[in-house]
Formats: C-alpha cells, sequence, structure tokens
C-alpha cells in the first residue's frame, strides 16, 4: 500500500484543532472516514503531542 500524501492525510484532520494528541488525531481522521493509508501513517506517529497539520506532515514523512 502505497504511503497517502500529505494533502491526503491534511484532508483526514481537516477541523482538527491543535495542539493534539496521536490518538486524538486516528480518532478524528476515523471519525472523517479516512482510508487505511492515512490511518495506518498516523497510528505510525510517535506518541506526542503535534503542535500543527505540518508538525504530523514532517513526522508522517520520515
Amino acid at each position: 500500500m502505497a504511503d497517502p500524501s500529505p494533502i491526503d492525510i491534511q484532508k483526514a484532520l481537516g477541523g482538527m484543532e491543535y495542539p493534539a494528541s496521536k490518538e486524538d488525531l486516528v480518532q478524528h481522521a476515523k471519525d472523517k472516514g479516512a482510508d487505511d493509508a492515512v490511518l495506518d501513517t498516523l497510528n505510525g506517529l510517535p506518541d506526542r503531542e503535534f503542535d500543527s497539520p505540518t508538525d504530523v506532515n514532517k513526522e508522517a514523512s520520515k
């Protein structure tokens, strides 16, 4: 399965309030109907607070 693009990740996180925990990001994406690739990427993030969408994308691209 291909990694989701930063745009796909941010679509799934639209309306998210920051800072947000990894769990908050995953739940928000699930609630918005994100696909498995996005959810897998978010679940693979480190367990910490994220300050912004840019922070999420930077960590997701590692």
